[in-house]
């Protein structure tokens, strides 16, 4: 049976049905498989036993693999999905699953660990940092060898007693949609038979035959008891392949241990690992075509290593080999799967086995799914042919630190020419990855052969997104992004000022813009390079605003249900009619869940597309006088200028090595640079209906609405259409309150409007905060921003005193004058609250009395005053007090205080005087100040010893 699906529904798939329970912890790439499995668990989909597995989700991801090790010694055959850090907190269980000889399958969607910074894109480091744990490692470089060889675990770990990990490469394999042939119920039956399962029961503590297992060792046994499962591991690569030709026997589709690919006498070889060794062998095929002597080593069994089949597999014509490792292990002498290849050769030549030592040399490639192109093997293999080749090096960037990267040719394609490619930019959650993945799937249903690939941004919701389609007759192994591409489609038009949407199109693709304007003004709406390159390449152009037909469709922000049908419609891959029953029939299995009138509208929208399709006609030449819009402002700091600007414009690839920081240290406050201008909605404030609540401001979750209060006088000079409106609060006449909307970087996700409290009279829908077109007022919020970002800070009315001292403490930051203003409790608190509010404020700022001119920060300051009062105190000193007359306000208060300690002194007199009796503990006569008692406090406690007296007073 042929379907299309992503590499995580094909090992999921198998997976659930070869288990009795799943031990779950989502984390990414890995968490559809998890999902999946509680979703058939949900709806009590069988396994090919007639039971429905229980899927159990866990604190964590150790919980999980806790969880995984006690089912697994009750005798339930169970599983688990992780990647990356999860799959470092199941090493603990790990050790212990494989030291007891428990046969389990873990699937891994491998990804980067967290190393200078955090990401979740695939490479082999998680899966790397376990290979000493005892389990075995099956690598899968496609979607149909991680359905087909997620079976092929599950009958070698019940056959061997040794635990698999499964892996396949995270993102390029986890998520790629590609055709491929299911294996049914039978097929598992027949590699995991009833025998093997009976056996896995019959290992289980159970109290009807008791056992004891994992005891404490000491040194006299320990390491004997370690050798003892040697023999299991030596059985485990025969297993495999025994595994692997009753797979082959029963679907005609043949896999290896190590196999290997190209001229049967070439002189170069590649040894890899993963979804790169597709890329390499079409490479291959194309050097051999061209006379080249080439080839490639594909290792899928990596632990046990293969010692025999390796070297079975690779020609003895090999002169030279280049093992290329998907991860980084900083000082060794090698990445892991080099050292294994060449302790492999180097062994086989010292004992006579071969007679030619070859050239091994080392690469690190694609890290953090960083792609693997054609020419970047193509690149390997030339470095190869030269007469010294780098013994280590890396390929796809610009190391212009250590020097190792290698040269190659961004531009090579080996495609076969009737295979159809299709590129198509979106945002995140607009529905476009959905749309084409139904796409996909479409055209999977019509006999072609599909694969789709989706690029995510890391900010996932409103972030961009690229989708990658291909379909043909013949397969599809190319796993890497497209880079000639017959159709390209842009479905948000302001993606064309920040993105080279046309860098990846073919001479006479197909465009598709999803533009506002009318089609007669289109192309004159395109900025200058686009027009340039339209016309370089002939492409055709075709518009159609499915923003405004989404939106009458009742489907406001969902417009890839409308830019499907036109896809469908420009290709001409299918013919009209039948394509728009596919889409129908699609839309109808995606959102029948969500209800019969979510259908109809997806419905409404299909119908309403191909009548608001134009074709733009190009006049041939440029017209347009807009140039496009840099990244980041000119004022911006140097490394937004040179490092953030490149990755917010889509060349973060083209980046060296020496631009970025050693330790993954970035400046902040960088975010407020990038203008990402996703929404054709955006926040719009209203002053006459605004009460000033700041609950707009408090909700938005991107920080986009910003409030000040401000003199009437500061005003001056500010755009036409800059708001304000009185403050509303006491005690501060004239002035004037602003909210401010960052309309470029609003999201236009409503909660402002929402959380408003206020709605116009007779108008319940419009509020003081509501959502308007972003184009419109786009050009005048800018300014409206500039303006608003001049006016001070409102500082708190209780900090004035110590603003001021923080003025000329500023301009004279070395100065000690006032250091015991600042020793004071009360002016010390009235600090410490000022720089709490002040401490994202620039260091030019109005306070300073001088703006333009630069000073250190308050947070600077107020360390180094600390250091100044500390200083004083270490010396012994105190700072001298204030000399010269007190301010008059002072002076009344200083009297009034000593009026209030007289009257509580004469209270206690008076009080002995009437017959009463003074409060215990406290003194009744002061030699100092007279008759009385002090003011409501306890008396000092006295230092050392109590005097003779205060111990019989004690004691009475």
């Amino acid at each position: 049976m042929r379907a299309t699906i992503d590499g995580n529904e094909a090992a999921a798939s198998v997976a659930y049905r070869l288990n009795e329970v799943c031990c779950i912890f989502p984390i990414t790439p890995s968490s559809p498989m998890a999902e999946l499995a509680d979703d058939w668990s949900s709806q009590h989909r069988p396994n090919i036993w007639g039971s429905v597995p229980a899927v159990v989700e866990m604190q964590s991801e150790g919980g999980a693999a806790g969880a995984l090790h006690g089912a697994l010694q009750g005798g339930a055959l169970a599983t688990t999905f992780t990647a990356s850090q999860g799959l470092l907190l199941m090493i603990p269980n790990m050790y212990k699953i494989a030291g007891e000889l428990t046969s389990a399958v873990m699937h891994v969607a491998a990804r980067s660990l967290a190393a200078q910074g955090l990401s979740i894109f695939g490479d082999h480091s998680d899966v790397m940092a376990v290979r000493q744990t005892g389990f075995a490692l099956l690598a899968s470089a496609s979607v149909q060898e991680a359905h087909d060889l997620a079976l092929v675990a599950q009958a070698v770990t019940m056959a061997t007693r040794v635990p698999f990990v499964h892996f396949f490469d995270g993102f390029r394999t986890s998520h790629e949609l590609n055709t491929i042939e299911l294996l049914d119920d039978d097929d598992l039956r027949a590699l995991v038979p009833a025998e093997l399962v009976r056996a896995h029961r019959g290992r289980a503590l159970s109290p009807e035959h008791p056992f004891i297992r994992g005891t404490a060792q000491n040194p006299d046994v320990y390491f004997q008891a370690r050798e003892t499962v040697n023999p299991f591991y030596a059985a485990v690569p025969g297993a495999v392949a025994d595994a692997m030709d009753a797979l082959a026997a029963r679907t005609g589709r043949r896999y290896h241990t190590v196999e290997y690919s190209g001229h049967p006498g070439a002189d170069r070889a590649i040894v890899v690992m993963g979804s790169a060794a597709e890329t390499v062998k079409e490479t291959v095929a194309h050097l051999c075509a061209q006379g080249e002597r080439a080839g490639v080593v594909q290792l899928r069994l990596y632990r046990p290593f293969p010692e025999r089949a390796l070297l079975a597999a690779l020609p003895a014509s090999v002169r030279r080999v280049a093992v290329l490792d998907r991860t980084k292990e900083p000082g060794s002498a090698g990445e892991p799967l080099f050292l294994d290849v060449s302790a492999v050769l180097a062994e086989a030549y010292a004992t006579g086995e071969r007679t030619v030592l070859p050239v091994v040399t080392g690469g690190r490639y694609g890290l953090s799914s960083k792609e693997f192109t054609p020419g970047m093997a193509a690149g390997v293999f030339a470095e190869l042919a030269r007469d010294q080749p780098r013994r280590r090096f890396t390929i796809g960037i610009r190391d212009d630190v250590s020097g190792l990267s290698l040269p190659y040719d961004p531009g090579l394609d080996i495609e076969p020419p009737g295979t159809v490619r299709a590129v198509f930019f979106g945002l995140g959650s607009d529905g476009t990855v959905g749309a084409n993945k139904n796409t996909i799937k479409i055209l999977g249903e019509e006999g072609l052969h599909a694969q789709g690939y989706f690029v995510y941004d890391s900010k996932k919701s409103g972030s961009q997104t690229v989708s990658h389609l291909r379909f043909g007759p013949e397969p599809i192994r190319a796993p890497y992004l497209v880079a000639q591409a017959g159709f390209v489609g842009c479905h948000q038009f302001g993606l064309l000022d920040r993105v080279d949407v046309l860098g990846c199109a073919a001479t006479g693709a197909a465009l598709l813009l999803n533009c506002p304007r009318p089609p007669g003004e289109v192309w004159d709406a395109l900025p200058r390079t686009v027009q340039e390159k339209i016309l370089a390449k002939q492409i055709d152009v075709y518009a159609i605003d499915a923003t405004r037909i989404a939106r009458e469709a009742g489907l406001a922000g969902r417009t890839n249900t409308v830019l499907q049908t036109c896809f469908f419609a420009i290709s001409g891959v299918l013919p009209r009619d039948e394509a728009i029953a596919k889409i129908k029939s699609a839309i109808a299995k995606t959102y029948g869940r969500r209800g019969a009138e979510v259908v109809q509208r997806n419905h409404a929208a299909v119908d309403r597309a191909l009548a608001g399709l134009h074709r733009i006609e190009t006049p041939g030449r440029v017209t347009s006088g807009r140039d496009l819009p840099p990244a980041v402002p000119a004022g911006a700091p140097e490394f937004v200028r040179t490092v953030t600007a490149a990755m917010m414009a889509g060349r973060g690839d083209d980046l060296p090595v020496s631009a970025l920081p050693v330790d993954g240290t970035y400046p902040s406050g960088t975010t407020a640079y990038e203008k990402r201008n996703i929404s054709d909605l955006v926040a719009q404030w209203d002053p006459d209906l605004c009460i000033q609540c700041g609950n707009c401001s408090f909700v938005c979750p991107h920080s986009v609405i910003r409030s000040a209060y401000y003199e009437s006088s500061l005003r001056d000079g500010a755009p036409a259409e800059f708001r304000s409106a009185p403050l509303d609060a006491r005690g501060l006449p004239g002035t004037l309150f602003t909210l401010q909307v960052y309309a470029e970087d609003c999201t236009g996700c409503a909660l402002c409007v929402e959380a408003c409290p206020v709605s116009a009279p007779g108008d319940g829908d419009r509020k003081a905060i509501n959502l308007t077109e972003r184009a419109p007022v786009v050009a005048a919020e800018r300014r409206n921003v500039a303006f608003f970002e001049t006016l001070p800070v409102a500082v708190p009315a209780a900090a004035v005193r110590v603003l001021s001292r923080l003025r000329r403490l500023r301009r004279d930051p070395l100065s000690q004058a006032d250091v015991a203003a600042f020793r004071r409790p009360a002016d010390g608190r009235q600090r410490n609250r000022l720089l709490v509010h002040l401490r994202r404020q620039p260091a030019n700022h109005a306070m300073d009395g001088r703006p333009g001119r630069p000073g250190p920060r308050l947070v600077e300051l107020a360390v180094r005053r600390q250091r100044g009062i500390r200083a004083w105190h270490a010396a012994g000193r105190r700072p001298a007090r204030r000399t010269g007359p007190a301010p008059a306000h002072r002076a009344a208060r200083a009297d009034r205080c000593r009026v209030r300690r007289r009257d509580r002194q004469r209270a206690p007199a008076a009080r002995v005087r009437a017959g009463g009796a003074a409060r215990p503990g406290r003194r009744t006569e002061s030699p100092a100040r007279g008759p009385g008692r002090p003011c409501g406090r306890r008396p000092a406690q006295r230092r050392g010893p109590p005097a003779a007296a205060q111990r019989v007073d004690r004691r009475r």
